[in-house]
């Protein structure tokens, strides 16, 4: 049986139309996707690392999204679309809604756009453009900082939109999970991509992973009942996360985890991560190369230092 992609997973939500043009797109023009963009009333887009092409009525790319050609999305589709994403029970999405986002299955993440409705804590509605971002394994993108980093009181890894960030950080627990008890804290499912139980990932023979539970409360889980460790975690940006990995830490707990920052003058004008720092949580910060450049480290920077 052919095994299903993340691609086959973005067509199974889309509706009748979309999702056979989509299906006409060749193997070539598949590889090296990183999103697929819907737009009320304009045409699907292709992201890839190097720009965005334009779907065509006939399953080809296109660089102009002037072609008569181009395959334009209707309000009604989108709205399908987000049907299809709740499982046709929008109410059961509030969290979802409220956020701007869905993870629905094998790791991909949809952005959605649309008008707020303030009366109801700011759930989305009248969508107006969604954006499927696909997850990829790359085993052994993180070979080199795994060296380096193995066995060090904790690892940050740092990067912009698009850096690969989440990519590193499960190859790092793929590798960790292999050695020590870890804990994978996964709010979003989108790095596991768990599915009734089972693992999509490889994240390690000794990772046990927390999906879905926001991630100051899953670490203070995880500490109580798995003994972990190591914990990974991705996107630190609050002060709840930084209390509960100082009070995991306090416990001889070591973490890695990501944090939104595109070189170390950024990371370090974040309270969050400059707290942690200082606390040093953190014996490594690894600055990747940014969109474009998935997983390439433009730095590695040694903490012990920092005042």
């Amino acid at each position: 049986m052919k095994e299903r992609t993340s691609y086959d997973v973005i067509c199974s939500y889309l509706p009748a139309r979309l999702r056979r043009i989509m299906n006409e797109v060749s193997a070539g023009d598949r590889r090296s996707l990183t999103e697929v963009r819907l737009r009320s009333g304009r045409p699907v887009s292709f992201v890839y690392p190097y720009g965005s092409r334009f779907l065509t009525d006939n399953g080809e790319l296109t660089a102009s999204y002037m072609n008569k050609a181009c395959v334009k999305v209707t309000s009604s589709e989108i709205a399908e679309t987000v049907e299809a994403l709740c499982k046709y029970s929008v109410h059961s999405c509030k969290r979802e809604l409220s956020e701007g986002y869905f993870v629905p299955a094998g790791g991909i993440r949809v952005g959605a756009a649309g008008t707020a409705d303030t009366s109801v804590g700011g759930v989305l509605r009248d969508f107006s453009s969604l954006n499927f971002r696909l997850s990829r394994e790359v085993i052994g993108c993180a070979d080199e900082i795994y060296r380096l980093c193995d066995n060090c009181t904790g690892l940050l890894v740092c990067g912009g939109v698009n850096s690969g960030k989440t990519t590193m950080l499960r190859d790092l627990c793929r590798m960790t999970g292999n050695r020590y008890k870890a804990v994978l804290v996964d709010e979003r499912n989108e790095i596991s991509a768990s599915s009734g139980g089972n693992i999509g990932f490889d994240i390690g023979a000794m990772t046990d992973v927390i999906v879905g539970q926001e991630r100051a409360k899953a670490i203070n889980s995880a500490v109580r009942t798995l003994s972990p460790d190591v914990i990974f975690c991705d996107e630190i940006s609050v002060p709840a996360d930084a209390e509960a990995i100082l009070s995991a830490f306090g416990s001889g707990v070591r973490f890695v985890a990501t944090m939104h920052a595109g070189s170390y003058d950024e990371l370090m004008q974040r309270s969050v991560g400059r707290h942690l720092i200082e606390a040093k949580v953190f014996e490594y910060a690894v600055i990747l190369r940014g969109s474009g450049c998935c997983s390439e480290v433009s730095e590695v920077r040694r903490l012990k230092d920092v005042v």
